[in-house]
């Protein structure tokens, strides 16, 4: 079962990057041949449906939003693989990685056997890093392309703004949004290269615009404590226990 709309994402996605559905598809074949089947779908819909839920990026306003997700231990929090160090440094766990598996491999081993649950992106280019998944004791795979058997696709494009899907598709009741700034500036923590930089911004922007395009069918209400977003409700950090309760 795919998000309604979601194939012409994909198909432009393709389009734009230049990615192969092929490659994409041989990926999610690998993935769901290393996955063990579990329970690991359901423990997910316990945490996300009809809760809030932090989802946690890595871009400019991390830093300042650190302090603050300290004070909310109890949150449901969504985080991208490039967040995952500093979070943990500080003490933060995550209730989920959103991942493709270009994240700190010492970080991700660090919590591997936690109850911190990985949610593994399988595409064209990270075929020879899914052997990784076997040290994940919690542990789903997803696709941009057709699920199958173990294989999800809850839509989305970067380790961000598939988080923000992930917990729509699950029926958050809110959905907060720190860390993600879609713009002209890379946060220090996404680790990104300066010859990486000008895709990094495109794939930026796509997220940017898959999420203006979630907010118009979504359930769920959605603010934003980074940059505004459209179809999301900037919030100041201020606001965040009025908004919680």
């Amino acid at each position: 079962m795919m998000v309604l709309g979601w194939k012409k994402r994909y198909t432009d996605i393709l389009k734009e990057f230049n990615y192969s559905e092929k490659k994409d598809t041989e990926s999610a074949i690998q993935l769901d041949f290393l996955l063990k089947k579990s329970n690991t779908i359901e423990k997910i819909n316990k945490l996300i449906e009809g809760n809030t839920i932090f989802i946690i990026g890595s871009g400019p306003s991390l830093s300042t939003a650190i302090p603050k997700l300290k004070k909310y231990k109890k949150a449901i929090k969504i985080v991208a693989d490039s967040a995952l160090k500093p979070l943990v440094e500080n003490g933060i766990i995550p209730d989920l990685i959103i991942t493709d598996l270009d994240g700190d491999e010492a970080t991700m081993k660090k919590i591997a056997k936690t109850k911190s649950i990985f949610v593994v992106h399988a595409h064209g280019d990270n075929i020879e890093k899914l052997e990784f998944v076997k040290k994940f004791k919690n542990c789903i795979g997803t696709t941009q392309s057709k699920p199958f058997n173990k294989i999800h696709n809850f839509g989305g494009f970067t380790d961000g703004d598939r988080g923000v899907f992930l917990a729509s598709y699950f029926k958050a009741k809110k959905i907060i949004l720190f860390g993600m700034d879609f713009g002209e500036k890379i946060g220090k923590f996404s680790n990104t290269k300066k010859i990486e930089r000008k895709m990094k911004l495109l794939k930026l922007k796509k997220g940017e615009n898959l999420l203006e395009w979630l907010s118009t069918s979504t359930k769920s209400e959605l603010f934003t404590t980074s940059k505004s977003i459209k179809g999301f409700k900037k919030i100041s950090y201020k606001e965040l226990d009025i908004i919680i309760t």
